[in-house]
């Protein structure tokens, strides 16, 4: 994960495009449109479970009408990357990444069994069934998430563009060695970060939901709303605030990079630190691609449409789309 991201950083900051601008530029068409395809309708449903998630959490704690909390939600994304200058909002991000201690503390009022935690992660066991490498399928999709490359790759684009005084390295060589180290410092710090949270959410969940035979969760709003009988208010509580925070924090970023991903394909002006009417068609895709995400959450295509309330297993049953 670390190794991909920090490919992904050099890439942009040593030619000064992105992702899709390099493979525009290198690539035939018919390897270009495809993959950019791709990251957008995945983007765009990563978009609806993420603001999704984010209404069902934000129901369990102050309960209201969950469809209204997708919408507010929704809405709310979309207008800070509409109107808050990037420099500014930037700075909200990163103090949202703050959030992700919410999942690190449901951990400790989960009472989770740490001698056998600790004796089960530094020795898992392999098993042949399909429940296993279902799971550990899951576990790498989401581990080696493609938006992310095209993000890394065009904010070191960002940087470049922004910061007077630095260039993309193939024009400024003797810039290499201090950006190179600071691209890794960042990546790997950034990275071990993630991992060390994506350890404790699985904690969380393998304590008190598998080893109660819960085992049928389809979101992570559903997880939390599981927890709060089996570990209380004071696990569920935090849980469900780190799904919020991180969905308002992973939805400029997914609906960022489909934008970049578009924009720099089709050789439109792409950058955060223009407003709207200097990249109209920039700002106009980050647009569909959030409104799009926001209402596949009240489109019946999606069997656990989050508004319900309701898991899968009880909603439309007979047109699941998948586990």
């Amino acid at each position: 994960m670390g190794a991909i991201e920090e490919i992904s950083a050099r890439v942009g900051r040593v030619t000064g495009r992105g992702i899709a601008a390099n493979l525009r530029k290198y690539y035939p068409r018919w390897v270009l449109y495809p993959v950019v395809a791709l990251i957008v309708v995945c983007n765009i449903f990563n978009l609806g479970a993420d603001i999704g998630a984010m209404g069902a959490a934000a129901q369990m704690l102050v309960p209201a009408y969950t469809g209204g909390y997708i919408l507010a939600f929704g809405i709310l994304s979309l207008l800070l990357q509409l109107f808050v200058p990037y420099s500014t909002h930037v700075k909200y991000l990163e103090w949202l990444t703050m959030s992700l201690f919410a999942y690190i503390a449901a951990a400790f009022f989960a009472h989770v069994p740490w001698r056998t935690a600790r004796a089960e992660g530094l020795w898992p066991h392999l098993r042949f069934s399909k429940e296993y490498w279902t799971g550990l399928t899951a576990v790498l999709g989401t581990t080696i998430s493609p938006y992310l490359f095209f993000w890394q790759a065009s904010q070191e684009v960002e940087e470049v563009r922004n910061t007077h005084g630095e260039k993309a390295l193939k024009r400024a060589p003797r810039q290499a060695p201090d950006q190179l180290e600071r691209i890794r410092m960042d990546t790997y710090a950034g990275m071990a970060l993630s991992n060390i949270v994506a350890f404790f959410i699985i904690l969380t969940a393998s304590a008190r939901l598998h080893t109660h035979g819960i085992t049928d969760i389809t979101s992570a709003a559903q997880a939390a709303r599981a927890l709060q009988p089996l570990a209380g208010r004071w696990a569920a509580a935090p849980f469900a605030s780190g799904i919020v925070g991180t969905g308002l924090l992973a939805v400029p970023v997914l609906a960022g990079s489909a934008a970049y991903a578009v924009g720099e394909a089709c050789n439109w002006r792409v950058s955060l630190g223009s407003t709207p009417p200097q990249a109209a068609r920039f700002y106009a895709t980050i647009t569909a691609a959030t409104v799009t995400g926001l209402s596949l959450n009240f489109c019946t295509l999606i069997p656990c449409a989050p508004y319900s309330g309701q898991p899968c297993s009880t909603v439309l049953p007979q047109r699941r789309l998948w586990p």
